[in-house]
């Protein structure tokens, strides 16, 4: 089964990247599969056209400036994953359903749902190690861990996506090994956030 001179596996690999990398980089994530389609360098599936067009590209261009700089200074990188709880995850899993949107209609609506569910599931792993790790990071006083942190994100994006597309069965184990890394990072470091949380904020007596 494929989409036009798509191979379903290519197909799966890059829903599942989109939906990963949509929770560490939205706006990178758009701004170079855009790109990629815009320039020629990869043809995109149907549902994703709408990301090489130049306004899009202009403003995730935009955005990818702004969450450059804003991930790289401590505190102010964890208020924006807060607020962006609400837009990657969601976002991730419209982007892996569109990767679905060049199957013929007998196929395109049960993939596009199951698309949608695991890249929101991912984007939603991945942002959630990613914030945790961040507000674990932010509680050393130097910077430098922080910026390090951030820069391997800027890289680890558009090495996923190009690892998806080139070389999908690659990819898989990456991704899975990815996953396990994310879930082990969320259980430790959340039991450390919480410690601290009760260090510095104690609990209110029980009333005598």
């Amino acid at each position: 089964m494929t989409a036009g001179s798509f191979d379903l596996t290519q197909l799966v690999a890059l829903a599942a990247a989109l939906g990963w990398a949509s929770g560490l980089r939205l706006y990178a994530v758009v701004f170079i599969t855009g790109a990629a389609g815009y320039l020629g360098w990869l043809p995109l599936p149907d549902g994703l056209k709408l990301l090489q067009h130049p306004l899009v590209l202009g403003a995730s261009a935009l955005l990818v400036l702004v969450e450059f700089v804003a991930d790289k200074v401590p505190g102010l990188d964890t208020l924006w994953d807060a607020v962006h709880t609400l837009i990657r995850i969601p976002a991730g899993a419209a982007l892996a359903a569109g990767v679905f949107g060049g199957l013929g209609p007998e196929w395109s609506g049960a993939w596009a749902v199951v698309a949608a569910l695991a890249g929101g599931t991912l984007a939603a792993t991945a942002h959630v190690a990613k914030a945790t790790t961040r507000a674990a990071v932010n509680t050393s006083p130097e910077p430098f861990s922080n910026i390090g942190l951030s820069l391997a994100g800027d890289a680890a994006v558009p090495a996923l996506l190009w690892l998806a597309w080139a070389h999908p069965l690659w990819f898989f184990p990456v991704l899975a090994l990815a996953v396990v890394l994310a879930l082990v990072l969320i259980v430790v470091l959340f039991k450390f956030l919480r410690a601290l949380l009760r260090r510095f904020v104690p609990s209110p007596r029980a009333p005598a």
